[in-house]
């Protein structure tokens, strides 16, 4: 996604999404709601995945990597965020395992100057009639391969999260 006049940001690995911040996303204060965070992690994530043919129609997933759900969801808050405009959600995946995925993200300035949160997000992957962890797919292993902090950590420990961490830099081409 990109908007006109907005550097798109190069990266070290994982994937940015440029996504807009509405009016309706902020508070009284002229601020970014809280909740609304983990909204653009989620709107991030969707759009990338359903880029590479993972999404809903009709209420029903369109191939069964999209079967998932969250297992945990955590944010640290930076700088505050303040009206409307463009952010970059930069996010990773730190570990994928059998049925699982650890993703890392950090919403930021377009410019890459401010980092307004960081956090981390897991997922598992479900068996839609059992609702019980099933293995991802091989497609879905593959394209996650590209989404992976360190390429070949599909089936090792994820890290520590750190709430000191900012993540890789991040370069803009002018």
């Amino acid at each position: 996604m990109s908007a006109a006049g907005v550097t798109q940001p190069t990266i070290d690995y994982g994937h940015v999404e440029l996504l807009p911040v509405h009016f309706d996303d902020l508070d009284p204060m002229g601020m970014v709601h809280n909740s609304r965070y983990a909204l653009l992690i989620e709107r991030a994530l969707a759009l990338f995945w359903r880029h590479h043919g993972h999404t809903f129609r009709d209420g029903r997933p369109t191939t069964p990597d999209a079967f998932n759900v969250v297992k945990k969801f955590s944010i640290g808050y930076r700088s505050p965020m303040r009206g409307t405009g463009d952010v970059c959600v930069h996010f990773w995946l730190e570990h994928m395992g059998r049925s699982s995925g650890v993703y890392d993200f950090r919403i930021l300035s377009c410019d890459g100057t401010t980092v307004f949160a960081v956090g981390r997000r897991v997922v598992i992957k479900l068996d839609e009639r059992t609702l019980r962890p099933s293995p991802w797919t091989p497609p879905a292993r593959a394209i996650a391969e590209g989404l992976l902090r360190r390429p070949g950590r599909v089936q090792s420990r994820p890290r520590a999260p750190s709430d000191t961490h900012s993540g890789p830099s991040v370069r803009f081409a002018s």
